[in-house]
């Protein structure tokens, strides 16, 4: 009697929960592709993985490779390149946090008091526009603006000054690989803090407003504090992101002469995982990389719950 009286109930759980997906089946079929997606795309090459452990043979194949353990790890963090590689990653990720991340808010802020609605409208899409185009176009445009030929130093030269070489300066390159990513995604990290500008209730301001509080009084006492939750989710996605400091840009952009200063570790794996052929010692830095952007953004998110501000889980 026992027995029967527990199986009953996970019985009628089963129909229960088969009902309810039954039920919200339209939903559970648009939700499909995206599911097969990511386990087609994100998790089953997760496998591949394995080489990082392994002196990988090309015509041996992944599975028949002898295992190394963590050689492939000792090799890359012993490497004389190591240090500089996480030296400029760091520091074009940090100068990026610093001075990228304030401004899509002040431009939102900014933007948010426009009360033409054709001028804030032609001023969104031509800040939105940049963020469409690839590296590659985009660092064709920089090349003919900042190169030794382009646009800025023919007005130098006109201007009666000297011509600068931008791109191939080391004392340069880092101000221009954070100035022009700045300038690409600017518009577009926007949209996020026009959104949750538009959830904050107006009866707020309309409060201070009879208080007496300024425009800027309002900004700080009532919008500001509107996108907190909003501003410390994208900081901890930003630090999660520490290691990427953004493979396309930096590849369309750098050059022998710069090398010291540009290289990260997306270019380095690039080259000894594709052009070098040492595909192990690739997996072993990209995954070096990912645990610690996993380490992160776990970390930002903790202490963002201890501070009692929204996270992301």
């Amino acid at each position: 009697m026992r027995t029967v009286a527990r199986a009953a109930p996970v019985g009628l759980a089963r129909r229960s929960r088969a009902a309810r997906i039954w039920q919200y089946r339209t939903i559970y079929l648009l939700i499909a592709p995206t599911l097969v997606y990511f386990v087609i795309f994100a998790y089953l090459p997760m496998v591949g993985l394995q080489i990082a452990f392994k002196d990988f043979k090309v015509f041996g194949g992944m599975w028949d490779s002898p295992w190394v353990g963590l050689d492939n790890f000792r090799t890359v963090f012993s490497s004389e390149k190591f240090p500089q590689l996480i030296r400029n990653t760091l520091l074009i990720s940090f100068y990026r946090i610093l001075f990228g991340f304030p401004v899509p808010l002040i431009f939102a802020l900014l933007l948010n008091e426009v009360r033409t609605r054709w001028f804030k409208r032609s001023i969104q899409t031509v800040t939105y526009f940049p963020h469409f185009l690839s590296w590659v176009v985009f660092a064709g445009i920089v090349i003919n603006i900042l190169g030794p030929s382009g646009l800025l130093n023919t007005l130098l030269l006109d201007a009666g000054g000297h011509r600068v070489n931008f791109l191939t300066n080391p004392d340069t390159f880092r101000s221009v690989v954070v100035l022009t990513g700045i300038m690409k995604e600017f518009g577009w990290g926007a949209i996020i803090y026009l959104a949750a500008l538009s959830g904050i209730d107006a009866q707020l301001y309309e409060a201070a407003r009879v208080d007496g509080a300024g425009k800027l009084r309002q900004i700080w006492h009532v919008t500001l504090p509107g996108l907190r939750p909003v501003m410390a989710v994208l900081l901890v996605l930003s630090l999660g992101n520490l290691l990427d400091a953004g493979f396309d840009q930096i590849f369309q952009l750098y050059n022998g002469a710069v090398l010291d200063v540009g290289d990260i570790i997306d270019t380095y794996v690039y080259r000894i995982g594709l052009l070098d052929a040492q595909f192990e010692t690739a997996t072993a830095v990209g995954l070096f990389k990912g645990v610690v952007g996993l380490v992160m953004i776990v970390t930002a998110n903790h202490v963002l719950r201890r501070m009692g501000q929204r996270s992301i889980w």
